[in-house]
Formats: structure tokens, sequence, C-alpha cells
């Protein structure tokens, strides 16, 4: 059974049927969250039957969520191997699940790919919110960190024209768990975009996993590993916390090696090994139990599971001294929008009144 499409905030309810029996879809994932998402919009019945999800081999840790994934059971209908980047540009199916709309690789194909009924774009992170804000806004898709040349620019450029002319036609489809801009949402509407929002109702249904048993988990950020905070902050960051009791720390898949070598002497935490997306690793966490990151979209979605059962998710800011030059202003100012972002979502799942996850230290 296909589960019910919960809308976005003010968006009008439509009626949704499953995919059509000969409608066939493919998808090429490049994390653990598209990977998950992926299956989320096809379990809502925005795939195909089949679904083919080609998962890149070449990405690390990817084949270890794979494997993770594989073993809670896909859902019926879908099928996922790893395989080359050249399996996007084969693909021919007639819907087309994107995780990265800002991918060379994405908007290399997008203006080629002929037959298309649907194109689906599934969460990928913040970028997300910048892609729908850049559509939105008639932007090129270029990502916030990225230095583009003309020839860059115009890529992202017919990338976007093509992804608005498919929302013309009502054949282009954004499907999501995070909270939208109003503005955002209206603007992407009126060019026919259809908003539906992602409310993890595969993950809910799966068996829940062994969740951590320490009474603090650590989401791992990558912000230390792309330079952007200083590494030894963000070390004694993580020791702190450990100080106050037992602690699992669940690595980002960019943590440089030094890093995480540096953490496995921490007394009192527990390293673990990158694999399933967090968001299906610690479904099963319970309110006595607390989920501490930085700035991160797993905060925000974390919320979206994990605060009914009464789990504190609580992304800290960055300290100002933390930062280094790589990180510009703007970037500064994109990434702590995640802070918002966690308590607007934590407001919405347990109601206004609750404690925002902002408080728990």
């Amino acid at each position: 059974m296909v589960p019910d499409r919960e809308r976005l905030p003010d968006v009008p309810t439509a009626h949704h049927n499953p995919p059509h029996p000969m409608r066939t879809a493919s998808a090429l994932v490049e994390s653990p969250l598209q990977l998950l998402c992926t299956i989320e919009a096809h379990a809502a019945g925005l795939g195909g039957n089949p679904t083919r999800v080609h998962v890149r081999d070449d990405v690390p840790s990817l084949g270890n969520a794979l494997d993770a994934v594989r073993g809670f059971g896909l859902p019926g209908g879908l099928s996922a191997e790893l395989t080359g980047r050249r399996a996007a540009l084969t693909a021919n199916e007639p819907v087309w699940l994107v995780g990265d709309a800002f991918s060379g690789l994405f908007q290399a194909t997008a203006p080629l790919r002929r037959g298309l009924t649907q194109v689906v774009l599934v969460d990928d992170g913040l970028a997300t919110l910048d892609l729908a804000r850049r559509i939105a806004e008639r932007e090129p898709l270029i990502r916030p960190r990225a230095t583009a040349g003309a020839a860059r620019r115009s890529l992202g450029t017919v990338a976007a024209r093509r992804l608005r002319s498919l929302a013309a036609d009502g054949r282009a489809t954004l499907f999501t768990a995070l909270p939208l801009d109003v503005a955002v949402s209206d603007r992407l509407l009126a060019m026919g975009f259809e908003l539906v929002r992602n409310t993890f109702s595969w993950l809910a249904q799966v068996p829940a996993a062994d969740a951590p048993s320490e009474p603090t988990v650590v989401i791992g950020s990558a912000l230390a590993g792309d330079g952007l905070i200083d590494a030894d902050r963000y070390v004694d960051w993580v020791r702190s916390l450990a100080a106050d009791g037992p602690l699992r720390y669940l690595p980002h898949r960019r943590e440089p090696e030094a890093v995480l070598n540096r953490l496995s002497s921490v007394d009192g935490l527990v390293l673990d090994a990158a694999g399933a997306p967090v968001e299906l690793r610690l479904r099963g966490m319970t309110a006595s139990q607390r989920v501490v990151s930085l700035p991160s979209t797993a905060a925000v979605l974390l919320t979206t599971i994990l605060a009914p059962a009464g789990v504190a998710v609580s992304p800290q800011a960055v300290p100002d001294s933390w930062w280094t030059d790589r990180a510009t202003p703007s970037l500064r100012a994109h990434l702590s929008s995640v802070l918002r972002l966690a308590a607007e979502t934590h407001a919405a799942r347990t109601g206004p009144d609750s404690t925002n996850p902002e408080d728990h230290g």
C-alpha cells in the first residue's frame, strides 16, 4: 500500500495515485541521505514500477549505507545497486528521481534527456533549500560555495530552465522534509511545481534498529574536514561532551582520518563506523537520550523523526572564534540557518509550547 503524502504547509491538498504499473523510474544516489529520501519518494508513490536506484560506487562509505538499508528490506518495486557515474548518462526511464540538482553530471544530462513524464527532486541536505530558492528566483543552479566560471554558470542556467519548463508542464515535484520559506513555496507553486512533504513514512514502518545505548549521541560534522572551522576546537568540544557521560559518536562520511583518530582516544567516547543514514540508525532512541550536533540538516530531519518520542535533538551554534577564513559571512549564515529550521520543525512536531531544541546543551 502506498502511504499518504503529507502536503507542505499552505499547499492545497491534491489527489495522488500510485505510479502507473507500466511507468519506470531511475535515480542516481550520491549520499546516504539521498538514498534514504529516494526510497521514501518511491514508497510515497513518486517513483515507478520498478524504480532502479544507481548508487555511486566511488563515494566513501556509500556502499556500507546501501548494505545497511538493504538489511531493513527495500520497499516493493525498488532495486538499488552500486554503479558508476555512467549509469546516469545511459538511463532513459520516464521518471527521474534527482538527489543533487547542483551536480555537473545532472546538469549535463538534464537538457538531453527526453521522454520525461516526471522529475522528482529529493532532499540533499541544506542545499535543497538553496536549490528551491534559486529555482524560484530564476538563478543559475550553482552551489553556495562554488566559484563558477562562464561555462559552469551557463550549464546551471540551462538546467534551471529545464526544471522550470518541466514544472510548467506539470512534470516536476519537490519532495522534502525541510520547511520551505513561504515566498519560495508560493513561487514554485506558481511555476507549476508539485510540493510534497516527506514524513519518512517508509522509515516509520521498518523494524527499529538497535539504537545506541549511550545517553548522548553526537552527529559528526564535516565542517572541520572542509576547513571551515578549527579542528582543535571541534575535538575539544566533543571531548567536553564526553566528560559529562558516555557518548556515541557517528562520524560524517567526509571527516578526515586525522580527526577521527583523535576522537577515538577520547575517554568515554564510542566511535562508530560510517554506515547507514543516521535517520535510520537512531530511530529507536528514547526520551532519556539526546542528540547533539553542530548545524546540520540531520538535526532538522532527526527532529521530525525523534521529537514525537521525546528525544531532545540539539543543534549547537558554532562560536565565532571557531570559523576559519574559508567560511565567508554569507556561508556562516547559510549553515547556521539550520538552528532556526530545527526550532521550527520541533514546534511543528510537538507544539509551540514545547522546549526549544537549542535549549538542550
